[in-house]
């Protein structure tokens, strides 16, 4: 007997990345060699002290009990990183730890949302924000995001009646998937809007530790107001490669904070006590990995981006995120490029309609290989992939 499963799950369909694995997997049986740059884990290992802090805690058999709630040293950790790193001030209210941002952001509508609230979404953008809002019941409203605008928002071009009914606005900078950063006038210019229209904004910086040529990687909290109308998910994953480990906060407005909060009191135990040392050493330990890894990604944007420029793709400079967002050549879709890529060159990616409407026209790739080796890849892409 078959079972009918809850017809809330028909507006989903099988996952892009897992697509992309099958299609890997199947390249892979043929004998073929295959160069997976579609998913975003991170091939550094974590940094050693962190590793040392988890591997202690495991040992202490006090650590296997319910956690129930953020213990007071992870919180300290916090409030003491947020002051040095970004000039914020965070009180423990402020603060909720979540099983990695892709999970706070997926429950985090439920806890704002009532049915038929407008919440402003990027195209494109990441699919758990289209998810959580979704399952809220909130009507979504896409603001597109396109190489003319730097792929920033307009927010003055979202119509008012939409703006008069939004109870939230995601925004991403270093931007997953298009690698664009935001200068704090944007974020300005949203504390502003937000204050008039009565909506609060939400900010997912999980690359605030990877970006590059000198920019500044900054806590949207850190600008006057932000804190009134806003939270954001502060992630450990891609900064320390703990991704696994699905560590993150939410920081912020202490009732959106409060909310999240309670509606996890109802499914969840908390962060383990032994990923919560493991965040304490990441947040009081020494930086030094993090720069030098921050440096070893922008080699590689450099050895991809610019390789694909020499055999005569269009690609710009991703500006952050361990991601590229590169323009397809003429006479491609993003759909069609991809299949073509992995079939002439074993290079797997991800179509850019993966991430929306505004995402055709468009593939990514993840800075998940050595720079050596994506120069090779470039050259194998440039004598293989068929021109039209």
């Amino acid at each position: 007997m078959e079972y009918a499963h809850s017809k809330m799950l028909d507006h989903f369909q099988t996952g892009i990345f897992a697509a992309m694995d099958e299609k890997k997997q199947e390249l892979m049986k043929t004998g073929r060699k295959v160069y997976n740059l579609s998913i975003g884990t991170p091939d550094f290992k974590p940094p050693v002290h962190i590793m040392k802090a988890l591997e202690d805690a495991v040992k202490d058999p006090l650590n296997y009990r319910y956690s129930l709630v953020d213990g007071d040293e992870m919180l300290d950790a916090l409030i003491s990183y947020y002051a040095e790193r970004f000039g914020v001030e965070l009180l423990p209210e402020e603060i909720t730890s979540v099983h990695g941002t892709q999970e706070g952001m997926g429950h985090l509508g439920m806890a704002m949302c009532n049915p038929g609230d407008v919440v402003l979404l990027p195209d494109p953008g990441y699919p758990i924000y289209e998810a959580g809002s979704w399952f809220a019941g909130a009507d979504i409203h896409y603001y597109e995001l396109v190489k003319e605008n730097h792929f920033l928002p307009v927010i003055s071009e979202i119509p008012e009646e939409i703006l008069r009914r939004t109870k939230y606005i995601v925004v991403s900078y270093p931007s997953n998937p298009v690698g664009a950063t935001a200068p704090k006038s944007m974020y300005e210019e949203l504390i502003t809007y937000a204050k008039r229209y009565g909506f609060f904004i939400i900010n997912d910086m999980a690359y605030s530790d990877i970006i590059f040529d000198g920019r500044e990687g900054y806590s949207f909290l850190s600008i006057p107001g932000a804190k009134e109308v806003g939270v954001e998910f502060y992630s450990l994953s891609k900064s320390y490669n703990l991704t696994g480990l699905r560590l993150s906060f939410l920081v912020g407005n202490a009732s959106i904070v409060g909310a999240l909060r309670k509606l996890r009191s109802q499914y969840d135990f908390g962060v383990s006590y032994p990923y919560q040392k493991a965040a304490v050493a990441a947040l009081t330990g020494p930086m030094d990995d993090v720069i030098a890894q921050c440096a070893e990604y922008q080699r590689r944007r450099d050895a991809l981006c610019g390789g694909l420029r020499k055999v005569g793709w269009d690609a710009w400079d991703s500006e952050g995120t361990m991601f590229t967002w590169i323009p397809v050549p003429e006479g491609y879709t993003s759909a069609s490029c991809i299949e073509t890529l992995m079939d002439t060159c074993g290079v797997v990616g991800t179509p850019g309609t993966a991430f929306g409407p505004k995402g055709e026209g468009y593939i990514r790739f993840a800075l998940v290989k050595p720079a050596e080796e994506l120069a090779e890849i470039c050259e194998i892409i440039g004598k293989n992939f068929p021109k039209k």
